[in-house]
């Protein structure tokens, strides 16, 4: 064995939480995901589920692929519910009627970016704002995959979707991707981080650091979508790596409101000057969903994607 499997070996347990028998695609980032993060956060843990992709593929009646507590919930809800099930332990804590010589339980709250953006904001806003005892996690694939692959507001700028084709009077999503992590970090909560399974260590540090906290916690997970972004399967850690490596979603974490980059890739290259890692090209020509962008537009995603990182960099760099 290596000295990275050995490392493995003792940092992850042997444990499996997210088993087989789900119906996700081959290449699925989410659910690549939901393995990582059950390992990460072990067998204490209530899992509240929003409908969504990750809903539907773990629990074709009457199975279901969690060997947790698993509860699912609407699409906007996801948050109140998740808030629910924190104050009734709580409650039934204060009552002496919770009996449990294990750690203290943790509530999960997962759903996707539209259900979290736009569907589930609301809720989400209010129960941070209260200051539950839960963590609350994104996984991001970047639209309503499981309904079509319509756009959400995370989707990113010139991202082709079936409510936002590109076509003679469209070149796809026409705005740009809703900041979401920064939107959770000014509520004041005590963590909020990014995190991608295609760094499967920082995602575990992190969830092992959320799992910790007291009072709030949003993730904020990359996950590729080899149906929705139409690329092979075969691809999904390639582009959550060049996601990264390219500045499109940095790795940070906010504790107490202190920004630190987690995976610094330094100074990203002026846009003038392209090579295989840091120029967007390489990461949006293995999408088909990006397949129809002229280079005044990839020039303008590259703009963006620079001047969001550097401010994103600056913060963690005071």
């Amino acid at each position: 064995m290596s000295n990275l499997g050995i490392f493995s070996a003792r940092l992850l347990p042997q444990e499996e939480l997210f088993v087989q028998g789900h119906r996700a695609c081959q290449g699925c980032g989410p659910a690549i995901v939901l393995r990582q993060v059950a390992k990460a956060l072990g067998p204490n843990t209530i899992v509240v589920n929003a409908t969504g992709c990750m809903e539907i593929i773990v629990s074709p009646y009457p199975y279901n692929s969690w060997r947790l507590p698993w509860i699912h919930t609407a699409f906007e809800n996801t948050a109140a519910t998740a808030s629910g099930v924190e104050a009734a332990i709580a409650i039934l804590k204060k009552k002496g009627r919770f009996y449990t010589d294990r750690e203290r339980i943790k509530v999960l709250a997962i759903a996707g970016d539209g259900g979290t953006a736009d569907i589930g904001l609301q809720a989400l806003s209010g129960a941070l704002e209260r200051g539950h005892d839960f963590i609350y996690m994104c996984y991001d694939n970047e639209a309503y995959m499981n309904t079509g692959v319509q756009r959400s507001s995370a989707t990113p700028f010139g991202a082709s979707t079936t409510t936002s084709p590109a076509g003679s009077a469209s070149s796809g999503q026409f705005s740009q991707k809703k900041p979401l992590a920064e939107i959770a970090v000014a509520h004041h909560i005590p963590y909020v981080a990014t995190a991608s399974p295609s760094y499967p260590f920082d995602l575990i540090e992190k969830f092992k650091k959320a799992r910790e906290i007291v009072g709030p916690s949003f993730m904020h997970v990359f996950a590729p979508c080899p149906t929705g972004w139409r690329c092979g399967s075969e691809t999904s850690v390639k582009l959550g790596r060049l996601a990264v490596e390219t500045g499109i979603f940095p790795l940070y974490e906010v504790v107490d409101g202190k920004w630190r980059m987690t995976v610094d890739t330094g100074d990203l290259l002026p846009i003038s000057k392209y090579d295989e890692v840091r120029d967007i090209r390489g990461y949006l020509k293995m999408q088909g969903r990006f397949r129809h962008l002229t280079d005044d537009l990839i020039d303008q995603i590259q703009k963006q994607t620079i001047m969001t990182y550097k401010a994103i960099l600056a913060r963690c760099r005071e």
